[in-house]
């Protein structure tokens, strides 16, 4: 999963893209800082955590910032190119540009690359690669031609593989793509054709590129809003053929195709990519961060202000224009697995219950079906699959037939068919395509809403969030709890955004429109059971050992202690009543989630819901702690562990505002009784470890003759 956090504006200064706005931005030697190239004239240094900047340096009246300023991490200097050939070397002492060391070299100057771990390495427009100290020694060095006339370089970056610098720059020509690879540590370049393929006419846009020890990974977004990636071996047989690579297509229609200001393309980690431009052909420029891995958009931001089609990240901060000032978005990715995608994991099913899987194969979704073979298998399969085509079920096309012009009667109909043929290995896509042809329908015609088609589909367990991105948002829309409570319970990959969506209905749907509702109620009694209330108001309360009327515990609230019967009723009256008690038990409390992603939104539930659901919680918490297995009756119940963590949420995302409500005042206190008991409790059973402990010591320390003897242990 991945977030994007709240953005700030770091320069004040009106900016724009090209050679006279912004150049680029490139990390400094601290971590914290970074250097801000203004096309044109100046350097800025900026702190980012403090947002302002630290210093400013502009070349003289009629020079001009010719590629972006960089640090030399070995030495702590800044350096900047002016007029394609004169290289500038300053530290954050000197004030004045014109009077800092100057360098002036024989050939143009494409770019300067600083990273840690080398010196700085100068790419010329020609090809040639050069170290800085080489460059300064002998200023006025002859430099060769590596490319080939009319080829120009379009995008260039370095990585460290094995402690050495490796070296990538892509040129173009008459259309055609090619890249070079400069490895330092053998002194070799190799060369390489970007083959597009014979059914791609789209033209490149945007590079990006991440490397592992023996490939680059060159990632390129094209005019047909699609990114492709192409595998370049950093040590190739033989360096000095011109080899041909083919690139494949990793994600589709990331951005609108042929979109009309730029768009920006960059690797965040291994299986995350962050993109900028419109998602949309009419829609406003948007940024957003995709999983390779997965293939599926985790989030997005709309940037109504537009922006230049330029993109840089650095740690975990995104550098872009918004507008025509420099703002930054933090951001945050989790790791790419399914584990990480799920969050806290939801109960396994009963023992001897059959287990279906939740999640795509994405081997076979894709039409290839090589699901179970081993990997030889795997690769004449998908060879030959990509000359066979897949022939649908004759019941899925008339089934699509008849959601496109029929009645929500004939789909019914048909859908019962199609359910009833034997399942194929993608049964899960299918299914997958026939909810996006009913909620696509759902779209242009927003009175056609087939509801009891897609409850029947999503009951065949075939489905997730990620095969059917729209239908949770379409029940929402139509407030449908029933729908909202089934999705919740069979899909596993739910962002949080869409679980807090759902809690907020469940809180602010009207008691009325509850009832009129068929909704599971699974192993929910507790708010029904008069008959127990009542006897359980003329019992004792014990919570899990502890009298609250005791005051054994010297730290515990006085005035609490002094309303037994608070307690009792706090104990027996269930907040809510049992239908939404069972949302809120039987699907909310199960989902899965990532604490950090799920926190920003609980912040938007309003506080009279934060309340009411908190109130519920504590009810459950404390039907948990009247019996010493501290569970829950019922076949699936939360866990303690479960309803202790959404106590936590809650209250870390709307605690100010809890404390302001009057109503919330004594569940607060409460809360806060209930953790000092159990603290009295923990202390006890600590002394009585301790004790044990004691005596298991004696008796190892008794030897072996056998001799009676009468012991007192004294427990407190």
């Amino acid at each position: 999963m991945a977030a994007l956090e709240e953005e700030f504006t770091l320069s004040t200064v009106p900016l724009g893209a090209g050679p006279n706005g912004l150049l680029g931005v490139e990390q400094s030697d601290k971590t914290d800082q970074f250097l801000v190239t203004h096309g044109g004239r100046t350097v800025i240094l900026y702190k980012v955590s403090d947002q302002k900047p630290l210093g400013s340096w502009s070349v003289k009246q009629g020079q001009i910032i010719t590629c972006p300023a960089v640090c030399n991490f070995q030495t702590g200097e800044f350096i900047v190119v002016h007029d394609n050939k004169v290289l500038r070397i300053w530290n954050t002492e000197n004030v004045n540009l014109d009077k800092v060391f100057k360098a002036t070299l024989s050939a143009e100057i494409y770019r300067i690359h600083s990273i840690q771990g080398t010196e700085p390495l100068v790419l010329f427009k020609e090809g040639a690669v050069r170290g800085l100290e080489a460059l300064l020694a002998e200023p006025q060095q002859k430099i060769e031609t590596v490319v080939s006339d009319d080829e120009v370089i379009k995008w260039t970056k370095v990585f460290m593989v094995f402690r050495h610098p490796v070296l990538i720059f892509i040129t173009e020509k008459h259309g055609n793509h090619f890249a070079y690879i400069q490895t330092f540590s053998s002194r070799t370049l190799s060369k390489y054709t970007l083959f597009h393929g014979q059914e791609e006419k789209s033209v490149i846009q945007n590079f990006t590129a991440s490397v592992d020890r023996k490939f680059i990974s060159l990632m390129s977004l094209s005019s047909d809003g699609c990114v492709y990636e192409t595998l370049i071996p950093i040590h190739p047989r033989d360096p000095d053929e011109n080899q041909r690579v083919v690139r494949s297509l990793l994600l589709k229609t990331v951005v609108a195709g042929n979109a009309p200001s730029g768009v920006a393309l960059t690797v965040l980690d291994q299986d995350h990519v962050a993109v900028l431009g419109p998602p949309l052909p009419a829609s406003k420029e948007c940024l957003s961060i995709w999983n390779t891995k997965f293939q599926t958009l985790q989030t997005s931001r709309e940037l109504p202000q537009g922006t230049s089609g330029q993109l840089w990240y650095f740690g975990e901060n995104l550098f872009m224009l918004h507008g025509k000032f420099l703002t930054v978005i933090p951001y945050k990715c989790e790791v790419s697995s399914l584990a990480g995608a799920l969050g806290k994991l939801k109960h396994s099913q009963d023992p001897g219950t059959h287990t279906v899987p939740h999640f795509v194969n994405w081997e076979t979704s894709r039409g290839y079906g090589f699901g179970s073979q081993n990997s030889e298998q795997s690769k004449r399969i998908l060879r030959r699959r990509k000359i066979e085509v897949n022939v649908p079920p004759p019941a899925f096309e008339q089934l699509l037939s008849t959601i496109k012009k029929d009645s929500e009667k004939d789909i019914e109909v048909e859908l019962c068919k199609f359910l009833a043929v034997k399942r194929t290995p993608d049964f899960h896509a299918i299914v997958g395509d026939i909810v996006l042809e009913l909620l696509g329908r759902h779209t242009t015609e927003p009175s056609f809403y087939p509801r009891n088609s897609l409850m029947q589909l999503i009951q065949t367990h075939v489905l997730s969030y990620s095969l059917c991105p729209g239908l949770m948002e379409a029940a929402l829309e139509k407030t449908d709890v029933q729908m909202l409570q089934l999705c919740l319970q069979q899909f596993p990959d739910i962002p949080e955004s869409i679980t807090c969506a759902c809690l907020k209905i469940f809180l602010s749907i009207s008691d009325d429109s509850l009832q009129e509702t068929e909704i599971n109620m699974e192993s929910v009694s507790d708010c029904s059971d008069p008959v127990q209330e009542k006897m359980d108001e003329q019992t004792e309360i014990l919570q899990n050992g502890f009298n609250a009327d005791e005051q054994n515990c010297d730290s515990c609230d006085r005035k609490l202690n002094q309303k037994p019967q608070d307690a009792a009723e706090e104990t027996t009256s269930c907040p809510v009543v049992p239908k939404r008690a069972a949302l809120l038990r039987n699907a909310i409390l199960h989902s899965a989630y990532s604490e950090m992603f799920l926190l920003p939104h609980l912040k938007d539930i309003p506080a009279q819901h934060v309340t009411l659901f908190l109130q519920y919680l504590y009810f459950l918490y404390l039907k948990c702690s009247e019996n010493a297995t501290m569970t829950l009756p019922g076949l699936h119940p939360p866990t303690l562990n479960q309803i202790m963590d959404w106590i936590c949420l809650l209250l870390d995302a709307n605690f100010t505002v809890v404390v302001m409500i009057p109503e919330a005042k004594r569940l607060l206190l409460s809360l806060y009784k209930f953790v000092k008991s159990q603290i009295c409790i923990c202390s006890e059973l600590n002394k009585i470890e301790v004790s044990f402990r004691e005596l298991q010591k004696l008796n190892q320390e008794k030897n072996n003759r056998e001799l009676y003897s009468i012991e007192v242990l004294e427990l407190f």
